[in-house]
């Protein structure tokens, strides 16, 4: 190949080199952030950011904790689902706990989708002034599930010795608590129990993304009593303020209602109590 049409080829490459870059990296970047711009979608664009006095508090697309400094929940303020982002609700971290219906069984390491469910649901029962018993769990807050290691040896898989069996016997089988030993080779049984959920889904697991702002008017409405205990006002103000930021199904017919939780919380600062 001659010299000058090896010049002409990368000479040809460079031109759309530059091209492209000048598109690619600046005018489709500007055309985006002007498009951002147009009123109505400023705010999403910059991150729905809402500030009191100035200052920012949080944003309505993002939760967050409302905890004191031992990650107690602050029985003044409405609280938001659980978090698998991190620490809670952390924004570098947006995750899901990737843990399925099939996760029963507590190990050394780690606890079982299923018993972290029945110990929130029992906690949010507590603050909340309801039954936090559910389905499938113990009244102790752990999952309700046997290994049937023959037919008269039963375990209660995550009831560690010395606790109480949730129930005493199995298909004719006493039950006993889990001393430790292997029980790998047992047939894993979930008892769904008696009883009925009282507490929602969303006070007990936490979303996708890890970052949902809001949760279920159902839980919201869970929570009334108790907020209006802490602050001195009547329920009926702490209800009116939930049914005033309580959203409907997107486009009439898509996904669920919701609560923003910050805002709830920031309407209730401001009413004071």
């Amino acid at each position: 190949m001659k010299f000058s049409a090896l010049v002409r080829q990368h000479w040809a490459a460079l031109r759309m080199l530059l091209l492209l870059t000048v598109i690619t990296g600046l005018v489709y970047p500007l055309l985006v952030w002007a498009v951002a711009q147009i009123p109505g979608l400023q705010a999403r664009a910059d991150g729905s950011i809402v500030e009191v006095d100035g200052k920012p508090v949080g944003s309505s697309l993002i939760g967050q904790l409302f905890t004191d400094a031992d990650g107690n929940p602050l029985p003044q303020y409405f609280q938001s689902r659980p978090s698998a982002a991190g620490d809670g609700y952390d924004p570098m971290s947006t995750s899901a706990s990737n843990l399925g219906p099939e996760d029963i069984v507590d190990t050394a390491d780690r606890t079982s989708l299923l018993t972290q469910v029945c110990t929130r649901s029992l906690e949010v029962g507590a603050a909340d002034g309801v039954d936090g018993t559910r389905p499938f769990c113990t009244v102790d807050g752990v999952g309700a599930v046997l290994s049937v290691l023959s037919p008269t040896d039963v375990v209660s898989v995550n009831q560690a010795c010395p606790a109480v069996p949730f129930v005493t016997s199995y298909s004719g089988a006493p039950v006993r608590c889990n001393d430790g030993s292997d029980l790998s080779a047992g047939r894993l049984v979930a008892v769904e129990g008696s009883a009925r959920a009282v507490v929602p889904a969303d006070a007990v697991t936490a979303s996708g993304s890890g970052l949902d702002p809001d949760i279920s008017p159902a839980y919201a409405q869970l929570q009334v009593e108790r907020v209006a205990r802490a602050r001195g006002i009547s329920a009926e103000q702490v209800r009116q303020i939930v049914d005033e930021h309580t959203e409907g199904r997107a486009l009439g017919f898509m996904g669920e209602p919701a609560v923003n939780v910050l805002e709830v919380n920031l309407a209730l600062d401001q009413l004071g109590g």
